[in-house]
């Protein structure tokens, strides 16, 4: 049994910069349990699997375009939403079986998600994730606080615990203890005004098998709406600081988050299972 593999770099504007996903096509689904042998065997944030198969209870599509049933996995579980490696699936699907489509919709734990051509970018729809501020004194954003060595003027709590601090060059600098980090259910985000590009932030994820993710898609309809609320406007630029680095134009739409960026594809390769 052979399985397409394909590693592509969402939310590059560069080479080798970006978020690398692995995309693999699936005639019909595997067992969950192979699944995550695969993107543990692929050892990267996220893998993407996708057929054409779209379940019952995803109803009929939103409209006439190229439609799937999308999950992902880390090295360590199946998670409920991942915005980049839904980038590279729709980079992977628009050019190799689409070419002439401009929009693909994925079928998710998250419900119905869009993605968009537009030029040279990829333009991902997305649910907003609303935050409440919490006091940066409780345990968990005090904790996360002491394991990445910043001070956080303001703390929020939504999908991911947001810490809000005082410059870029605070969360560039940041260098996180895993050691010390306390039990979440997801991930915890350092934000900052950005020097060049409207707010920028680093994501941490060691409970699901993610030490810092490259750029996080998902995070960013968290922090849209936060930046939007303290910049006053509903389009913003950021940028992500982990080592390979990544930009995204953010665009707040209601209660829904649009997110631009680029794919650059690194690989095409074949998975040979045992019979």
């Amino acid at each position: 049994m052979e399985v397409l593999l394909h590693q592509i770099d969402a939310f590059a504007d560069t080479p080798f910069s970006g978020n690398p996903a692995a995309v693999m096509p699936l005639l019909c689904w595997l067992p969950d349990e192979l699944l995550q042998h695969l993107a543990e065997e692929n050892n990267l944030a996220e893998t993407a699997f996708y057929t054409s198969a779209l379940p019952a209870e995803a109803g009929a599509a939103p409209d006439n375009s190229p439609a799937f049933h999308l999950r992902w996995f880390t090295p360590a579980t199946e998670v409920d939403l991942c915005g980049h490696a839904t980038l590279a699936a729709a980079a992977q699907i628009l050019d190799d079986m689409h070419p002439g489509a401009d929009r693909v919709h994925f079928y998710t734990r998250s419900g119905w998600l869009r993605v968009d051509r537009d030029r040279d970018d990829l333009v991902l729809d997305l649910p907003t994730v609303s935050s409440v501020e919490i006091d940066v004194r409780e345990d968990i954003p005090r904790a996360l606080a002491a394991a990445l060595g910043v001070k956080p003027l303001r703390a929020y709590d939504g999908t991911d615990v947001v810490l809000l601090v005082t410059s870029e060059e605070e969360v560039r600098q940041a260098h996180p203890d895993f050691a010390a980090f306390p039990k979440m259910p997801r991930g915890a985000i350092i934000t900052a005004a950005g020097a060049e590009s409207d707010f920028v932030s680093r994501f941490f994820a060691p409970g699901q098998g993610i030490p810092e993710d490259p750029v996080t898609g998902s995070a960013h309809a968290q922090l849209t709406p936060l930046w939007s609320r303290e910049l006053g406007r509903t389009t913003l630029s950021a940028r992500q600081l982990s080592a390979r680095g990544g930009a995204l134009r953010c665009t707040l739409s209601g209660d829904r988050v649009r997110l631009a960026g680029r794919c650059r594809r690194y690989l095409d390769g074949v998975v040979r299972l045992a019979d």
